[in-house]
């Protein structure tokens, strides 16, 4: 590090485990995204049908058949995320990834165990998060069930030295 430099250089958090504030937010932006994407596939549905077909859905009928559709479309979303790449399109955004309690990548079956086993911690009335908090490996209960973990996966420190070392771009396209 140079004496100049006014920002110190902090080594990289890729494969700490993530912090509960990051998890929180990651959740909360997955679960809006699962509710507004499903809603846009709903009213398309039932759109495409009055038109068409000349049924009516109704998704707002209060019907649990839509709550068990919308669990079942959650479990697709974060199962499927997880298989193909450990993160969810939340988790990539703030530098999320799920790993094994290994350390290595999650397979499928794994990944389903987890998204199956996610909602246990609400359904236990918070309990199930309290590791993610006070854990040493900062893991909830669907991650002791599913033995995986969430660790940070975004270097900072290697984003920040690759932007720095950058070529500025001639006016003719070279570098």
């Amino acid at each position: 590090m140079r004496t100049s430099d006014p920002t110190p250089v902090s080594p990289s958090l890729i494969g700490h485990y993530a912090g509960g504030v990051t998890r929180l937010v990651a959740i909360a932006l997955d679960l809006v995204i699962t509710v507004v994407i499903f809603n846009l596939a709903i009213s398309a549905t039932d759109w495409l049908l009055a038109r068409f077909v000349g049924v009516d859905v109704n998704p707002s009928g209060g019907s649990p058949i839509w709550l068990v559709l919308l669990l079942g479309w959650q479990f697709v979303y974060f199962a499927y995320c997880w298989t193909l790449s450990g993160k969810t399109p939340a988790m990539a955004l703030l530098g999320l990834r799920v790993v094994r309690g290994d350390g290595s990548d999650l397979e499928r079956g794994r990944a389903a165990l987890r998204a199956l086993t996610l909602p246990l911690g609400a359904i236990l009335f918070g309990l199930g998060y309290i590791g993610i908090v006070f854990g040493r490996r900062r893991r909830a209960l669907h991650d002791v069930i599913a033995d995986t973990g969430v660790v940070y996966d975004f270097d900072a420190r290697a984003a920040r030295l690759r932007f720095l070392m950058r070529r500025p771009v001639h006016p003719d396209g070279r570098t």
